[in-house]
């Protein structure tokens, strides 16, 4: 396969089954999973799977740990930019309200995880870390304890959204970083 990113020698074939595993996991559920799904959705022959993780355990640790990777880049990112508190406060109402968390797929792999990490300690390990990322980007501009509580309203309103039937729209989600950010001063 002349040209083909499907070959033995394809080099993006890790990340393209754990892509394929997160696709299936926001689909139809962790629980869900198989080594066949994977593979039909990667594209790739099913001994792959097998060749880059001993186990569904090992794939579904390193699926879960590249989305909380990917999510916290974006998130650390849009923290990292600002240069005032005010640009502070925004870049977690876009956080909420933007493309970062708030997806449905995101989401959706959101929920997995916290459900998979109640059961699985290396997968809850996952979660410790990704939180930890969450809070060391928004200390930056933030005291520790308001850097915990708006990482918990973010993942909060972020949920709450995606099943309300009147989210919480942007103005409201400012307002209630705005009091949160006001309250610890």
């Amino acid at each position: 396969m002349t040209g083909s990113t499907r070959g033995p020698n394809d080099p993006r074939r890790r990340e393209r089954i754990l892509d394929a595993a997160l696709d299936v996991i926001a689909e139809q559920g962790a629980i869900k999973v198989t080594f066949r799904k994977i593979a039909d959705a990667a594209g790739v022959p099913l001994g792959s799977l097998t060749y880059y993780f001993d186990d569904m355990q090992h794939l579904l640790t390193d699926a879960f740990t590249r989305h909380a990777e990917t999510v916290s880049t974006r998130y650390g990112a849009l923290l990292e930019a600002a240069r005032s508190p005010r640009e502070a406060q925004d870049a977690v109402v876009e956080i909420i309200c933007g493309k970062v968390w708030g997806t449905d797929h995101n989401l959706l792999l959101g929920y997995e995880l916290y459900a998979f990490a109640t059961r699985h300690p290396e997968v809850r390990a996952v979660m410790r870390s990704w939180m930890q990322a969450s809070r060391d980007s928004l200390a930056r501009h933030f005291d520790p304890l308001t850097a915990r509580a708006l990482d918990a309203l973010i993942e909060g309103l972020s949920i709450h959204n995606s099943v309300d039937l009147r989210p919480t729209d942007r103005a409201e989600v400012a307002a209630i970083v705005g009091a949160v950010v006001d309250r610890a001063r």
